[in-house]
């Protein structure tokens, strides 16, 4: 997923041109617009869609669906690439600790041979910032790969194997490169073939996200919605490897309004200290972008900054943002594969951006 590009087209101009013309601040209640959204999502092409917002501390979701029962706040979807800022608070929690440093260096059993480029080992404040040189995906990880499913069939030996066969592309520190291989050994680092496990216990369980888990439990199986590309059904992604890059997460729109509320009022988190440490930049990519731990902080027009992440899986495709600002957020999920062209972003990420700028300017 080309950030970089999406950024350069859309995020600067975010709080103005993503608007739709006729879009005021005074039209309608909060249902009526996030429902004038919902149908703008499907119009695209999502078979159904869920978007919650918050605003003026108060959480309002509601869904929409082209055939059949619509989605709710409690339907259960594929997150993809949102997981990273998930595993980028637990490197977070662990650094509040005093357990871990941001500076110290990536360590894995020695049989995981780390690329170098340079005299500076990649640390763990790189992987956390796409900073590490490191390609997005394993070298190793497609030939074998199911595209219904390509990480599936991914090992730790595998990873192993691709690591030694891996390259940087710059060194360490120095290039933002978004990289899914790099949050993949951010996860094995904090917790090594245990990284599911571990997100449970120091993020989900403690912001209460019970449906945000690598898990499919029964009664969350008969509340998933199905993922979609080019129209027809297709399976989740499953992933044993490198899950910490969020390749394989499920979640809710309910759930995903705690863990904004999280980030919208840290102070009354029970992870304060690292959520704030995940919002504070920690690399400048340029005067328009720069990375917090996992998330992505853009200055818009108007000279605020709109914190977000957005995600994807072969089915899925997700997008999450905030204004600390306005004290606002909006997550939208649709259950269709879809990627930005070399004009457009995807239409997930544009409506998401363009309802959090309508609700900045109520």
């Amino acid at each position: 997923m080309n950030r970089r590009k999406f950024l350069g087209s859309v995020t600067a101009g975010a709080g103005v041109s993503l608007l739709p013309a006729n879009a005021t601040a005074a039209e309608g209640d909060l249902a009526a617009r996030v429902r004038r959204y919902l149908d703008r999502a499907l119009a695209a092409g999502s078979p159904s869609v869920v978007c919650g917002v918050i605003r003026d501390a108060h959480g309002y979701a509601a869904g929409a669906s082209q055939d059949g029962p619509a989605p709710d706040g409690r339907t259960v979807f594929q997150l993809g690439s949102i997981g990273k800022t998930l595993t980028a608070t637990a490197l977070a929690r662990a650094v509040c600790s005093g357990t871990v440093r941001l500076d110290a260096p990536l360590v894995l059993p020695p049989e995981f041979r780390i690329p170098r480029k340079g005299p500076r080992r990649i640390t763990l404040a790189d992987l956390a910032t796409h900073t590490s040189g490191l390609p997005s995906l394993p070298p190793n990880l497609l030939a074998e790969a199911d595209p219904y499913d390509p990480y599936a069939h991914y090992t730790l030996d595998d990873l192993a194997v691709g690591l030694a066969e891996t390259t940087l592309s710059t060194e360490p520190g120095s290039t933002y490169q978004y990289s899914n291989l790099g949050f993949g050994l951010l996860g094995q680092a904090l917790a090594f073939d245990g990284v599911d496990a571990m997100l449970e216990r120091r993020v989900t369980a403690p912001l209460r996200l019970p449906d945000t888990t690598t898990t499919l439990r029964p009664d969350m199986a008969s509340r998933k919605a199905v993922g979609h590309l080019a129209g027809d059904p297709v399976p989740d992604w499953h992933d044993h490897v490198l899950s910490g890059a969020g390749t394989s997460l499920y979640s809710t729109a309910d759930d995903m309004l705690r863990y904004l509320g999280a980030q919208l009022r840290p102070e009354r988190s029970p992870l304060r200290d690292a959520i704030k440490l995940t919002q504070r930049p920690h690399f400048t990519v340029d005067q328009d972008l720069r990375l917090g731990l996992g998330w992505h902080l853009s200055t818009l027009s108007d000279g605020r900054t709109m914190t977000w992440h957005n995600g994807g899986t072969g089915g899925f495709s997700t997008c999450a943002a905030f204004s600390r600002h306005s004290m606002t957020a909006v997550v939208m999920m649709v259950n269709t594969f879809s990627e930005e062209t070399d004009s457009e972003p995807r239409p997930v990420d544009a409506l998401t951006f363009a309802l959090l700028a309508e609700l900045d300017e109520a």
